[in-house]
């Protein structure tokens, strides 16, 4: 084995093949479920590849505990307007008794639904599980192997070792665009700036007095007020690492979510998720940050004196890395214009939530009769890979658009548009050739609201 100072030289090696498939998508959050499912209820031999043990995504892993941007404003009335794969998932959750009733906020401007976590985790198993979807998990994607300009094989690692993974057509639902990244696909990495969305560790509590906490922390900004007068009144007794936070009852009242955090890098800027050392200090970051907010909830917030955290999530919660340069990019003003476009694949319900240094910035469409917006086909497809889809918080959007349809309700949609088209693609063609009419009258057929 050759090496110098910086660098060590692997020797080649012949990898064993996993299997061979139709589709592989990779990444198991909402647009990983949604592309798999997809793909697999259209006759597709479909095989999902998680990194850890279970499914959700920054749902699960990232202890989100909400789908954002299911419901949005269409006609002036607040209803669900994202649909079809997640309506199966959502009817699974609810029936294991992990679904809680849709939550309001921003003066009803926005509404989420939340769930427990471990009946999400079973939810998304019996579904991918039931539409016939193989699962690999444990498995970290690597490296690919090229032929001209598609994907050949995927190289993951495993605990059995390096393996290769054949199949006609990719997904990358990895969030950080790992395949493409590795495929030569051209991206953008955060703001352009050096910096991105900043991320957050999120944590549970319980063992709280819930008719005390809902008195005093009802609404999402009286936490925030009540921030700002331990601030005053004991000042330099609580570091805040941002104002915004959010503090909301889970299904049962006494457990509650808090996303209170935010992971910077040691020259003050967003904590970059592809780098593997920021990655691992931001771990160690967001749980300081949670220990500290959390003496300042049993001191000074009614209803948390006996509380105690019962859940850190197994990673630090990413809003943004790697987003690719694709066909269209979609942007901050198609969020406040209510964009439409010709080439759509379902709707985009959630505000731009721009989470800057110390704050959440917010951006609502200017159209309060259709607080929403179109999303295009075009922005999961590249010039650079025929056979590779990419769908997710890493698909082709500006640094503000994606700040919006990051949520799980466009990741959803953008899944579920992926996987359709990965088992409707017939042998010669690219992605890039596929009859959107087409594809859109079987996503109608298959749920998928459009707003026509």
């Amino acid at each position: 084995m050759a090496s110098d100072f910086n660098t060590v030289t692997e020797p080649a090696r012949r990898l064993p093949v996993y299997g061979e498939f139709d589709v592989v998508v990779i990444g198991g959050g909402p647009a990983g479920l949604a592309a798999s499912v997809s793909a697999a209820r259209h006759g597709a031999r479909t095989l999902l590849v998680e990194r850890y043990g279970f499914l959700g995504g920054m749902g699960t892993a990232g202890g989100v505990t909400n789908f954002a941007g299911l419901y949005g404003r269409r006609n002036g009335e607040m209803q669900q307007l994202v649909h079809g794969v997640v309506d199966d998932l959502l009817v699974r959750i609810d029936a294991l008794g992990g679904l809680n009733q849709p939550q309001d906020g921003m003066q009803g401007r926005i509404r989420v639904r939340s769930y427990d976590v471990s009946a999400y985790k079973c939810a998304a198993d019996q579904m991918l599980v039931s539409a016939g979807v193989q699962l690999l998990f444990h498995a970290w994607a690597a490296a690919v192997v090229m032929e001209g300009r598609s994907i050949a094989a995927l190289v993951v690692e495993t605990k059995s070792g390096r393996q290769a993974i054949r199949a006609h057509r990719f997904i990358d639902c990895s969030g950080d665009a790992d395949v493409a990244h590795f495929a030569g696909v051209p991206f953008e990495l955060g703001d352009g700036q050096g910096s991105a969305l900043f991320p957050s560790t999120m944590f549970r509590v319980g063992h709280v007095d819930a008719p005390r906490a809902l008195a005093a922390v009802g609404e999402f900004s009286a936490i925030n007020k009540l921030m700002d007068e331990s601030a005053l009144s004991k000042p330099g007794r609580y570091r805040f690492p941002r104002q915004g936070a959010i503090l909301r009852p889970n299904k049962n009242p006494t457990e509650w979510r808090a996303n209170v955090t935010q992971i910077r890098n040691a020259a003050g800027m967003a904590m970059d998720a592809t780098n593997a050392r920021q990655l691992s200090d931001g771990e160690l970051e967001g749980r300081r940050q949670i220990t500290e907010y959390f003496r300042f909830l049993k001191n000074e917030v009614p209803g948390f004196e006996q509380s105690a955290i019962v859940d850190i999530a197994p990673q630090v919660g990413i809003r943004e890395t790697r987003r690719i340069c694709g066909d269209y990019a979609l942007t901050g003003e198609d969020i406040l214009s209510s964009a439409r476009f010709d080439d759509v694949v379902g709707i985009n319900a959630w505000p731009m939530e721009m989470h800057v240094d110390g704050a959440i910035s917010w951006g609502f469409p200017r159209d309060e009769q259709r607080a929403c917006n179109d999303l295009p086909w075009r922005m999961l497809t590249n010039s650079v890979v025929s056979n590779l889809l990419v769908a997710g918080r890493c698909a082709s959007m500006t640094h503000e658009g994606q700040s919006a349809a990051r949520a799980s309700g466009g990741c959803f949609v953008m899944g579920q548009a992926a996987g359709t088209a990965a088992a409707l693609l017939a042998s010669g063609q690219t992605f890039r050739d596929i009859n959107v009419a087409v594809l859109q009258h079987q996503l109608s057929q298959d749920g998928v609201f459009f707003d026509r």
